[in-house]
């Protein structure tokens, strides 16, 4: 809904202003439709060049999650928290092979079946399910457990960043493919230059047109959905981040209360369960 206010928003200002100012709307109405075919069609056929099948599939998922906002929410992380709390414990009370059936077989478990959203995320589960898979291996140095999550998680990131990359650089791209639309106008000008002074200032204007739109379509359309999905992609990389956060703290042998606690102190500041939250929601695990 943001998106289409500020794209409201845009288009009510830069649109109202040219006519307030006395511009001349039909030359920009009788250009657009070409314009746009040749600025936009073309940027679309340099991405679908630049990108395999599987990233543009992954585009069209990045342009419904810019709208949508990130996926996770507070209840999200609260659920998260309380599921690495239950593993952990279980872990500390009742030794590693208790939480074995858990991590080999996630999907009938009956502690990650109480949060199925997390289900539903496969690196959140592989990354809990394969980090205690190395514990009950005994490899139960935290310093290389750490290591081993975080390029787990950044290569994960870095995965993540691809779409809103390469629609950065199809906003970089547009202004440039916004002149050779005006040069193509330009030399369709160039074709008629024995015509009428008013035909001939219509096509100078409708080639300027391809300038303007990609600018426009540039810094006022695809570059804001850019930035937006890369603002997302940041904020859900949080959700990785606080597992990896909890489970070391674990392996440096603090309890489990406080190894939680660190994780809390991980979700971003806006979607951040206070202490108390927490701490009702593992009071009710009890229930």
């Amino acid at each position: 809904m943001a998106i289409l206010i500020g794209w409201a928003i845009v288009l009510a200002m830069v649109f109202g202003g040219f006519l307030l100012a006395g511009g001349n709307f039909e030359i920009i109405l009788h250009s657009l439709p070409f314009e746009f075919m040749i600025i936009f069609g073309g940027a679309c056929g340099a991405y679908v060049v630049a990108n395999r099948g599987h990233w543009l599939k992954a585009t069209l998922t990045g342009l419904k999650t810019a709208f949508k906002g990130s996926k996770f929410k507070k209840k999200d992380y609260i659920d998260l928290l309380c599921l690495l709390y239950q593993l952990i414990k279980m872990a500390k009370q009742k030794g590693l092979i208790a939480i074995e059936p858990h991590i080999e077989n996630p999907a009938e478990s009956e502690i990650f079946q109480k949060y199925p959203k997390i289900m539903h995320d496969h690196f959140a589960v592989d990354l809990i399910c394969d980090t205690f898979r190395m514990v009950t291996m005994s490899l139960e140095d935290p310093h290389q457990i750490e290591n081993h999550m975080e390029r787990q998680i950044e290569k994960h990131h870095h995965e993540a960043l691809h779409v809103p990359h390469a629609l950065q650089g199809m906003s970089d791209g547009l202004p440039a493919i916004g002149i050779v639309a005006a040069v193509l106008g330009v030399i369709k000008t160039m074709g008629h230059i024995d015509a009428e002074v008013t035909v001939l200032g219509g096509m100078i204007g409708g080639a300027l047109v391809g300038t303007f739109l990609g600018v426009f379509l540039s810094y006022l359309m695809v570059g804001p959905i850019s930035s937006r999905l890369t603002e997302i992609t940041e904020e859900d990389g949080s959700f990785y981040n606080i597992i990896r956060d909890v489970m070391v703290g674990y392996l440096h042998g603090q309890a489990v209360q406080i190894a939680v606690e660190n994780g809390r102190a991980s979700v971003p500041t806006i979607l951040q369960p206070t202490f108390f939250e927490l701490e009702e929601a593992f009071n009710n695990l009890t229930t």
